[in-house]
């Protein structure tokens, strides 16, 4: 068995938190610090037994390896500041401020040969991998309907961030979709975007209704919402967020030439008998398969430490994978604004969403 990944984990709020505690779990690293220079904080994981530093400096020699969850101005300059030393990073999506920041992130790992990932972790579930291999038994892919919307309750808006510029669901929630959608379906070239504030009125949208189009020719749709209660979202449909009540409904619908996909169910409809399959002819639903419940936190650090120890892995979200997400969000923000279609191109390297 390969020796555990020394690793450090760079910011210690609630995600970071997190990353302590699936790292710590994890046979595949082993902690050699966590940077938080939040003193309070770094007492309180001395007390659990880890090594609490103030600044990357006072990492360990050893270590190969770093998870960054720091606040998101400061993704870029952590992670590179951990290539300098020659470190994997992991870093917490997004990758960076700005698609200038972030390209010039993964153009530097590319040339030091350095691991580089976002941690778009709902990649990891097995039934998002299984999603994916199923594709192929559809057809030609036609489509793609998705919709998420969980009532956020009145007092997470008590914070004034929450309310400002930047804030709402689309900028905040369709990052996850889209790293997804794009997983399973691949590329987008073009986002439209219907914003809505009518139901909270904040300065900040409630709803966005969004279409997409994806490389291959297939149209994609989704309504995003904090404002309305539903069982539909991929937490509800994972159970993946104990903050968030469950319903194991399917909120993804996924439609080719030969038949249809549920999701994450994978539920699957397709022919019924010999022929043509026409819309005269019923489909036969067969249900998905049965997948044990993991952390995907965890199975993504595990995926991390195979390929910083020399491995390869085509599940885990590339740099790349990590700035084409952030293009098509930012995509989608900036046609709510203009009103008009806009490709991943016409976004510019500065743009924020605000």
């Amino acid at each position: 068995m390969t020796a555990p990944l020394p690793l450090c984990i760079i910011g210690a709020g609630s995600i970071g938190m997190r990353h302590v505690e699936v790292a710590t779990a994890s046979p595949h690293v082993d902690i050699t610090a966590v940077v938080e220079p939040h003193a309070p904080r770094r007492a309180e994981l001395a007390a659990q037994g880890l090594t609490a530093v103030t600044t990357l400096d006072e990492v360990p020699a050893e270590t190969r390896a770093a998870v960054i969850a720091t606040p998101t101005n400061d993704h870029a300059a952590s992670a590179q500041a951990c290539h300098s030393r020659g470190m994997a990073v992991l870093v917490e999506k997004p990758a960076a401020a700005t698609l200038d920041e972030a390209r010039a992130l993964v153009a530097e790992a590319e040339a030091t040969g350095l691991p580089l990932f976002t941690g778009h972790h709902r990649r990891c579930h097995p039934f998002s991998i299984a999603a994916r291999e199923a594709l192929s038994e559809v057809g030609d892919l036609v489509g793609v309907q998705g919709l998420w919307s969980l009532r956020k309750h009145d007092t997470y808006f008590n914070t004034p961030w929450r309310r400002a510029p930047g804030a709402g669901p689309l900028l905040t929630n369709l990052t996850h979709e889209i790293d997804l959608l794009r997983f399973f379906v691949g590329d987008m070239t073009e986002a439209t975007a219907l914003l809505s504030s009518a139901r909270r009125g904040f300065v900040i949208e409630d709803t966005a209704a969004l279409a997409f189009r994806f490389a291959g020719g297939a149209l994609g749709s989704f309504l995003i919402s904090d404002a309305g209660a539903s069982p539909w979202s991929f937490e509800a449909a994972s159970h993946e967020n104990p903050a968030i009540a469950g319903s194991g409904e399917d909120y993804l619908r996924i439609v080719g030439t030969t038949g249809a996909l549920a999701f994450p169910s994978l539920t699957r409809w397709g022919r019924s008998g010999p022929g043509e399959i026409e819309w005269s002819r019923p489909l036969a639903r067969t249900p998905g398969p049965a997948f044990e419940r993991i952390d995907p936190l965890l199975a993504q650090i595990g995926r991390f430490a195979h390929v910083a120890n020399g491995g390869e892995d085509s599940v885990l979200c590339t740099g790349a994978d990590g700035i084409a997400a952030m293009e098509m969000t930012l995509a989608a923000a900036l046609s709510g604004k203009s009103g008009k279609p806009i490709t991943p191109a016409e976004v510019p390297g500065d743009y924020t969403g605000v």
